[in-house]
């Protein structure tokens, strides 16, 4: 009975394991393609500068997402309190860039 759990527990393991390998690659794929669509859409020039800067942060804060939750394991258990400083470190920068523009706006 004991040898059945301990290969049901591998079984489970293992199948967790490829799920989670196949996520990774999945989010590392996604974050391959969107590099390569900044690439391209800079190198052709066919949009204006005011379109491509706002278009290229999105997609860096998308990139960046991908690598906090997936690369850092932010979505695993026990990671709260890194998860909180980083977010409350991206909050912070951005209530301070917000700050800034706002100044020299005006």
């Amino acid at each position: 009975m004991s040898e059945q759990n301990l290969t049901n527990k591998d079984t489970f393991r293992k199948q967790k394991n490829r799920l989670e390998m196949q996520r990774q690659l999945i989010s590392f794929g996604l974050m391959i393609a969107l590099t390569l669509i900044a690439f391209a859409v800079v190198a052709t020039d066919t949009l204006s500068s005011g379109v491509i800067i706002p278009m290229l942060f999105v997609m860096a804060i998308v990139q960046a997402g991908f690598q906090f939750y997936y690369f850092m394991h932010l979505k695993d258990k026990g990671h709260a309190m890194p998860a909180t400083l980083i977010f409350g470190g991206v909050w912070a920068a951005f209530l301070t860039l917000a700050g800034i523009v706002v100044i020299s706006w005006w």
